[in-house]
């Protein structure tokens, strides 16, 4: 059973995985584009999301939540320039994505060794997937209410005046 395993651990100790994954968002974040094996993007997608989640809080909050946050994505990222960057130009292009920043396509296999390839991306940074598109609208999160004018009146009884009985 597998019960309460979440973390891939990609065949490295917790140090260096770390490491590795601190150094592949530092990447991602100032190329918004990086190729890499399909574990190592999706166990990225999960390290980098919530830092651009709290970027993005960071830039609607008061200085003192964004302070703190900035500390804390530095914890993770360890690059002063990365932190800039995603505070800076990254959280600025996703203020309104309600979440799903990156993207990963798959590649194909690697001539070496025959492993799965795979971009990662971040969404808002692609210039040829969002061209065609157009601007999204609001979503409504509820049922359309029915207004006066759309609901069914009802009939009126028909009163005859030619009737005395």
């Amino acid at each position: 059973m597998r019960h309460g395993k979440k973390v891939n651990h990609l065949g490295r100790k917790t140090a260096h995985r770390k490491a590795m994954l601190a150094n592949m968002a530092c990447s991602l974040i100032e190329h918004k584009r990086i190729n890499t094996t399909v574990a190592k993007a999706k166990a990225l997608k999960q390290f980098v999301e919530p830092l651009i989640t709290r970027s993005k809080a960071a830039n609607n909050e008061t200085t003192e939540k964004g302070s703190h946050n900035r500390r804390i994505a530095f914890k993770y990222l360890r690059n002063k320039y990365a932190v800039t960057e995603l505070f800076g130009e990254v959280a600025d292009k996703v203020g309104d994505r309600p979440g799903g920043y990156t993207r990963i396509i798959k590649l194909g296999n690697r001539l070496g060794d025959n492993a799965d390839m795979a971009l990662i991306e971040l969404v808002d940074f692609n210039e040829t997937y969002n061209a065609d598109k157009p601007a999204k609208k609001t979503t409504r999160r509820g049922r359309r209410k029915k207004s006066n004018a759309e609901a069914p009146v009802a009939a009126a009884p028909v009163q005859n005046d030619d009737s005395e009985e």
